[in-house]
């Protein structure tokens, strides 16, 4: 399981626009909501450019 640092990485990777010292202010657990709300919305978006 990735701490609240590597979570805020991979948010980055997918949001570039994310600042690091905004998503700190949110718990592990809302952080990794996003993540996965975030890897949804990519895979869609692959998806449909295929």
């Amino acid at each position: 399981m990735m701490d609240k640092t590597e979570l805020i990485e991979s948010i980055r990777e997918i949001n570039k626009t994310a600042k690091a010292e905004f998503l700190a202010k949110f718990s592990e657990r809302e952080l990794r909501a996003y993540l996965e709300h975030l890897m949804e919305l990519h895979s869609e978006a692959l998806a449909v450019a295929s």
